[in-house]
């Protein structure tokens, strides 16, 4: 998949009352902060941001170009209108090429288990994986496969494999997905096969 390009220009005022003023002209003021903490105040236009990270998570690299500066980023925080739902402010978070780095990423089950379809439960406890790559290497999100998966089977984080070059540092022993059966369906399955316990004679006088 092909990076979200952004475009971005710095300001050099910052404050409420500036803030205020990009917001009006349908602006979003915003701030990439770098590996070692330093801050650079940009500003976005507000249509292009919300077009361009429509449906991604925070685990997307974006390319965002700052006056024609090529920076690498992900996008850390967001903050909203709780009314009107419009972008109030943006914090972008710049990784450095070349230097691998830690992120979560989300996890999502594909596929209809087999157990399932025998009557079983599906569980899926486990939503983010943690993983080590290189920027260039980060997947935006793991998809689990589980259409293989029996009643009373487990896939485990031990049992994934991500491309080359993607470390996982999530314990291994962390369950991602289960089929359950229903305990009632298990104790009715247990009581058909039991055998039938003959009634006691009543004793003679």
């Amino acid at each position: 998949m092909d990076h979200v390009v952004l475009n971005a220009q710095k300001r050099a005022n910052t404050g409420s009352a500036e803030a205020a003023r990009l917001r009006r002209s349908g602006k979003i003021p915003a701030v990439v902060y770098g590996r070692s903490g330093k801050a650079m105040p940009i500003v976005l236009d507000a249509l292009e941001f919300g077009r361009k990270t429509k449906g991604i998570s925070e685990s997307t690299l974006l390319n965002l170009s700052v006056d024609g500066s090529q920076h690498e980023v992900f996008i850390k925080d967001t903050q909203r209108d709780i009314f009107k739902g419009a972008f109030l402010h943006v914090d972008f978070y710049e990784v450095e090429k070349g230097k691998a780095l830690h992120a979560k990423v989300p996890v999502h089950v594909v596929g209809t288990a087999q157990g399932v379809r025998e009557g079983g439960v599906l569980e899926a406890p486990l939503h983010e994986l943690e993983i080590e790559c290189l920027p260039k290497d980060l997947p935006e999100h793991i998809d689990v496969d589980v259409s293989n998966l029996k009643g009373n089977e487990s896939i485990h984080v031990r049992d994934l494999k991500l491309a080359s070059g993607i470390k996982i540092l999530t314990n291994p022993e962390q369950v991602v997905a289960l089929v359950k059966f229903a305990k009632a369906e298990v104790a009715s399955e247990s009581a058909e096969a039991a055998p039938a316990t003959p009634a006691a004679e009543a004793p003679k006088a």
